[in-house]
């Protein structure tokens, strides 16, 4: 290495760079290295095995003190820090320089440790970390008035800093800053140790501190000497200390008894009797827990903590100078190292062969400069080049080697695409992707043969915002467009709260959460909605329920927990595999295209039993012609009996088709790529459709354009958007958009493709509904996208009618959607019947009968009524009416529009939180915790019983809990189980009747988080039927405050003192409601600013905690008589 201009110390001229103050006669009998300045014992010197002795010496900066002696901990090497700020390391037993810097501008070094990735070096006001070669890795500045002496690390890459001051720092390695700061009493701390069971900080006036190892609280204390602490060591359960003592008037005497203290019973034993004046102190833990003391002259002493000091394990260290200044043990407990005022390192060791550490790494050594010289000529050789010997170019002719500028322009070979597996896996840190290797290509090779794969594919980023997974990534990088990529949603500190869906979907069509368990039906709800409304059986009324919610909801996405909580307790779903592990669902192991379509077989077939219809749903499996005939006219072989040869023989049986799905009026076909060869059969049949139409527009001219529709003018005005389809956009497709089926005389299926938007001619008209000739238009396509970075996701492309146009936009018009998950926007017609096999394949078609929709009564019909809120039994057995928490509302307290309910609802987490935890200390969510509702209750908000609830239900669950939060909930094990609940339990479908009843009829709950509660697992809302509490006490930009808190401080109460009850929350929201409005009639929204800023006030001097006090019977809600009377 080069060690120029480091420091005039290092330079050849040495002698004019000493010190003046240094005395001529300590350098007397010390030999100089002018290249190395190292001491060497001689050959010599033997040394006994067990015994202590000097293996080498290394003046490093003669004349200027060490202050810092300490042995790294990963690498066989002992690091120098001096008084003028200078570093350095020296590599092995012989202490051969490895590494040479300034740490610090002036001060000096007072602490060194060692970390895998560097080194820190401690001042009076500065920590720096800098690598084992002097590169800085980072540099912090202490406050002003800082005077730090020590440093500790602790687990999980923080550190302690104490000085003289009334304060300790914990500073986070990761992130570079300080995160805690604990207040300790004057003097400070001067050095500090660490065990098992506590911190130990001693203090210049004598005492040693046992602190808690998290909180930093003082636990016990000892008073070890009445003048000052020199040092101590902590080993097993004994700690060890030598001091100074006070000896007449503001005089210390250096005291040559070493206190011991027992950690068990936290006393002291008897003190210790040393022959030298300790300085230093150091357990060394070999065969016996020996310590070795050292004074300030340099005398070293061994002696074990429990018995007497023998005279005869004095050593003596020869140093340059009068005074010891550092000293310290290697891990090993096989070397000492010693520091003095003249700039000497002294390594002191009981073996000629000696390791610093137990198990060190390699160190890292500079490349030696190698010169390359001319090869030999040898001259006897006939086949020696001439071009060997240079020759001079004299000639103005160019020469034949002299390439034009075009072809000695470099031109790099582009590096070939990074592998999807290693995207998909990639974590970032900053700027930087750290991935596990997947080991697929060779290691250090690159084919010369480079995959076409750089195609264009700019014309599909259509300005679709993309997921939170894709963002910053270069376009060629993916097949996948970036609207069909698998979206994720983003989570921070406040869950979902903050996460813009709006983004995502500028339309007024609820989209589907994702990261629910099995949520990969999405697009099939999606393709469902309308079609099934009852109150029959459970799956069809949840269904029903989440179309509802899709229904009312104006663009917010809503959750299908409930649906899929009732779909996954079905058994024949598991047993058909339709349940999916997470693991599978994110590693992109399930077939997604085949699973959907035996989703769908079992939705058909399941919500046929449940609503007790006459006729199924047919699907058929197969795309063309002659496959959907197959699948509709089965032929089957059976053994039949012939009375003519009077024995079985083998017949054919076909099963000829008599009418048209009509009572359905559609059907669906099942047409999964599964091989290569049926991908092949479908872009053979795309390229020979694509160059038939291109044929077709070439013989046919143009047809002049039309002038556009109402309705058209009005998508374009409201979405921005016009499609018009080129020849171009019609690759990869080939299914047909219309189809006509027709029944012959004969009874044979005949299916044809039909021109799209023309009807059957009247002249046929008679004769073809005679035959049941229909129209059938594509109104879904499913298709399975493949993206191997997210393990792939199903998609729906959805043709949205006039009539839920204008339920939901108030328009006329027909137009092609896509969804995905939450994320909706309006597609060409083209594009929903394109699939490219590469990364899109069909799993799903929809075909329905062209105006099927006027022979249907097609309005949502409520069959939900009052009775729901009467009286019902419970599902446990032990509940009785002495149990009993609520009051059933009577007919005549049934609410009308506006009247208040007070509502809070209590849930349980079915599975944990998924997070991660990055080296920068930052934590990201992968997956929340899946939450279920347990407790719903909803209380009088007027009348008579005001304050007494109706609704106290317990919701009984099938599924297993894994924490029922009864800190925050109050739901213990066993209230949930039908067996032992003394509570009032009931279905999850009971309570949701009786929510709904109450949306549909326009009542106005009032609660404290209400938002979140109905997103998670109840239903949806509109906003001016919510009084959340959160909002009405809360300004911008600050904390939302709890409802203890808010109940403390304006009514007084305290509530929520062990754990969670919903009916005193309830009602507690109903009267924090009623304050918020007194304070909106006596003063206005002025008088409400003045009062919440006073509330943020009082909430951060308190640490936003009620103080405990006597609540004197105030402490809670009184239970209303009428309660206790159940």
């Amino acid at each position: 290495m080069n060690f120029d201009g480091l420091d005039p110390g290092m330079e050849p001229g040495m002698e004019a760079s000493m010190d003046p103050w240094l005395n001529s006669v300590l350098l007397q009998g010390v030999e100089l290295n002018p290249d190395g300045l190292t001491v060497a014992v001689p050959e010599s010197v033997h040394m006994m095995e067990g015994m202590f002795s000097e293996l080498h010496s290394v003046h490093a900066e003669v004349g200027v003190p060490v202050t810092a002696t300490p042995f790294d901990l990963q690498e066989e090497l002992l690091w120098m820090g001096n008084h003028r700020g200078h570093g350095m390391s020296f590599f092995g037993p012989k202490m051969s320089r490895y590494s040479s810097f300034q740490a610090h501008s002036t001060d000096d070094i007072r602490q060194i440790q060692s970390m895998e990735t560097g080194i820190l070096f401690l001042s009076k006001s500065n920590l720096k970390c800098q690598t084992r070669g002097g590169l800085v890795m980072f540099d912090y500045l202490m406050e002003e008035g800082a005077d730090m002496h020590s440093l500790l690390m602790t687990e999980n890459n923080t550190m302690l800093m104490g000085g003289l001051q009334n304060y300790v720092l914990e500073f986070d390695l990761n992130t570079v800053q300080q995160t805690q700061k604990f207040t300790v009493e004057a003097p400070g701390v001067a050095i500090m140790r660490q065990s098992n069971r506590f911190l130990f900080c001693g203090n210049t006036s004598g005492k040693v501190s046992l602190c808690d190892l998290r909180t930093f609280k003082l636990e016990h204390e000892f008073d070890a000497f009445s003048g000052s602490l020199s040092d101590f060591d902590v080993h097993g359960n004994l700690l060890a200390a030598c001091g100074f003592s006070s000896r007449g008037m503001n005089e210390l005497a250096c005291d040559r008894f070493l206190m011991v203290f027992d950690l068990r019973m936290m006393r002291a034993v008897t003190p210790l009797q040393v022959h030298v004046d300790p300085l230093f102190l150091h357990f060394i833990p070999t065969y016996t827990s020996r310590l070795a003391t050292i004074s300030q002259t340099g005398q070293c002493q061994f002696c074990e903590p429990t018995g007497l000091a023998n005279l005869a394990d004095v050593f003596h260290v020869n140093t340059v100078g009068q005074l010891l200044m550092s000293f310290d043990v290697s891990s090993s407990k096989q070397a000492l190292a010693f520091g003095d005022p003249g700039g000497g390192v002294h390594l002191w060791s009981d073996a000629p062969e000696v390791s610093y550490n137990v198990y060190s790494r390699e160190s890292e050594f500079a490349m030696p400069c190698l010169v390359d010289s001319l090869p030999q000529l040898d001259w006897s050789r006939d086949l020696l080049p001439l071009s060997l010997i240079p020759m001079p170019f004299t000639s103005s002719e160019p020469l034949l080697s002299d390439w034009v500028t075009t072809q000695a322009t470099p031109s790099p070979r582009r590096a070939p695409p990074v592998d999807p597996e290693i995207l998909r896996t990639m974590k970032t840190v900053g700027f930087i992707g750290y991935a596990p290797n997947p080991r697929t290509p060779p290691r250090n090779q690159v084919p010369y043969k480079i995959k076409e794969v750089e195609l264009d594919f700019d014309n599909y980023n259509q300005g679709v915002p993309e997921s939170p997974i894709g963002r910053d990534e270069e376009p060629h990088l993916y097949m996948v467009p970036t609207k069909y990529r698998k979206v994720t949603i983003k989570y921070s500190k406040l869950g979902l709260e903050d996460f813009d869906f709006k983004h995502y979907n500028r339309t007024l069509f609820a989209g589907l959460e994702p990261h629910i368990p099995n949520a990969y039906c999405n697009c099939m709800i999606q393709v469902k909605i309308g079609n099934v409304w009852c109150c029959i059986s459970c799956l069809a009324c949840e269904l029903g329920f989440l179309f509802h919610m899709l229904h009312l909801s104006r663009g917010d996405p809503c959750q299908a927990s409930n649906f899929l909580r009732a779909f996954r307790t079905i058994p024949e779903a598991s047993a058909l595999g339709l349940i999916l592990a997470d693991s599978d669902e994110q590693t992109g192991k399930a077939r997604l295209g085949r699973l959907i379509q035996s989703w769908n077989r079992f939705i058909l077939t399941q919500l046929h039993q449940e609503t007790q219809e006459q006729e199924g749903p047919q699907a058929y499996r197969g795309t063309s012609r002659e496959s959907v005939i197959g699948s509709i006219c089965l032929e089957q072989s059976t053994q039949a009996w012939c009375e003519n040869c009077e024995k079985y023989q083998p017949t054919v049986q076909t099963r000829n088709i008599r009418c048209l799905p009509l009572p359905s009026a559609a059907f669906l076909m099942y047409c999964e790529v599964n091989s290569v060869k049926e991908a092949e059969f479908w872009k053979a049949q795309a390229e020979y459709a694509f160059i038939k139409a291109k044929k077709k527009e070439e013989i046919e001219p143009p047809k002049p354009k039309e002038p556009p529709q109402p309705h058209e003018e009005e998508l374009a005005n409201t979405e921005g958007l016009t499609f018009d389809t080129r020849v171009e956009d019609l690759r990869h497709i080939w299914i047909p958009l219309t189809l006509k089926m027709s029944i012959s005389k004969s009874q044979g299926l005949e299916i044809s493709s039909w021109p799209e938007g023309e009807e059957v001619k009247d002249t046929e008209d008679s004769t073809e509904e005679a035959e049941g000739a229909s129209l059938y238009d594509l109104v879904v396509t499913v298709p399975h996208v493949l993206d191997a970075r997210t393990g792939g996701n199903l998609v729906a492309h959805i043709k949205v009618g006039e009539t839920y146009h204008i339920r939901k936009e108030g328009v006329t018009h027909q137009q092609w959607y896509l969804f995905n998950d939450f994320l909706t926007e309006p597609i060409d017609k083209a594009e929903a019947a394109q699939f490219d096999v590469n990364w899109k394949l069909p799993a799903i078609l929809y075909y329905a009968k062209r105006n099927y929709h006027s022979k249907y009564d097609l309005h949502i019909k409520n069959p939900i009524k009052a009775s729901v809120l009467l009286t019902e039994s419970s599902l446990a057995r032990k509940q009785r009416k002495s149990h009993a928490t609520f009051i059933p509302l009577m007919v005549s307290e049934m609410h009308q529009a506006g009247d208040l309910v007070g509502l809070d609802a209590e849930f349980v987490t079915l599975n944990q939180e998924e997070a991660e935890l990055h080296s920068d200390g930052t934590k990201s969510t992968i997956k929340p915790s899946q939450m279920s509702v347990a407790r719903i209750t909803c209380v009088r908000g007027q009348g008579p019983n005001d304050g007494v609830p109706f609704i106290d239900d317990y919701i009984s669950t099938q599924e297993q809990v894994v924490d029922y939060l009864t800190q925050y909930s109050g739901i213990k094990p066993g209230d949930l189980d039908a067996k032992i609940s003394s509570k009032h339990l009931t279905t999850l479908k009971s309570t949701y009747l009786k929510l709904r009843f109450l949306i549909d009829t326009g009542v106005r709950f009032v609660g404290h988080g209400l938002q979140k509660d109905f997103r998670v697992g109840l239903t949806f809302v509109l906003k001016d039927q919510v009084v959340d509490t959160v909002y009405l006490f809360h300004m911008p930009r600050k904390r939302i405050i709890s409802l203890r808190f808010l109940a403390w401080y304006f009514l007084d109460l305290n509530i929520q003192g062990e754990t969670h009850d919903s009916i005193e929350d309830a009602r507690t929201a109903l009267a924090l409601y009623r304050k918020y409005l007194e304070l909106s009639r006596g003063g206005g929204n002025y008088e409400v600013r003045k009062v919440l800023k006073g509330l943020y006030e009082k909430g951060r001097k308190l640490d936003w905690k009620v103080p405990d006090c006597d609540t004197d019977g105030q402490g809670s809600p009184k239970i209303f008589p009428s309660v206790k009377g159940l």
